[in-house]
């Protein structure tokens, strides 16, 4: 993989003072990657939206879909498999397990992820009475945990080639 090598070298230049003192250097590339494919799904978001979708409603017969969520629809398909080959081959490096028994790990953590959202933007706006804004950064905090640690010991789980 001569791609994920370069991504993984690129990664690993930033990888210095004060990064390198706090965090190890995979809980880095997984951040970086993370944090690259949140980036990818903003402006792949922004395109769908504006260009593709046209900011219009689609109708589908059954139901009528909303240009954010039509959009969204189009994106997270792309944005789940670039998050998996990047998780795969960069953050936790590719081992001989298969992929595709890794891929449907990853979907599985996927929609754990999902879930743990919807559970904490509900305990933390409505039983503990926080603030929406602050409570979405404490709900995604404990599911970039959640993430991680379903990708360390679960998903990307075997041994390294």
């Amino acid at each position: 993989m001569q791609l994920a090598q370069a991504i993984g070298r690129l990664i690993d230049f930033f990888y210095v003072r004060p990064f390198s003192s706090v965090l190890s250097k995979q809980m880095f590339r997984y951040a970086a990657c993370g944090g690259g494919n949140m980036l990818l799904d903003l402006v792949w978001y922004f395109v769908v939206y504006h260009y593709v979708v046209a900011e219009r409603y689609i109708d589908l017969g059954i139901i009528v879909m909303s240009p954010h969520v039509a959009s969204l629809v189009v994106v997270f398909p792309i944005t789940f498999l670039t998050g998996f080959w990047l998780n795969r081959n960069v953050a936790f490096c590719a081992t001989q397990v298969g992929s595709g028994k890794q891929l449907v790990k990853y979907a599985l953590s996927v929609v754990g992820s999902i879930v743990l959202n919807y559970v904490c933007i509900k305990l933390f706006v409505e039983v503990c009475h926080i603030w929406p804004t602050p409570a979405k950064a404490l709900t995604t905090a404990v599911c970039v945990v959640y993430s991680y640690l379903a990708g360390r010991y679960f998903t990307f789980v075997g041994e390294k080639e």
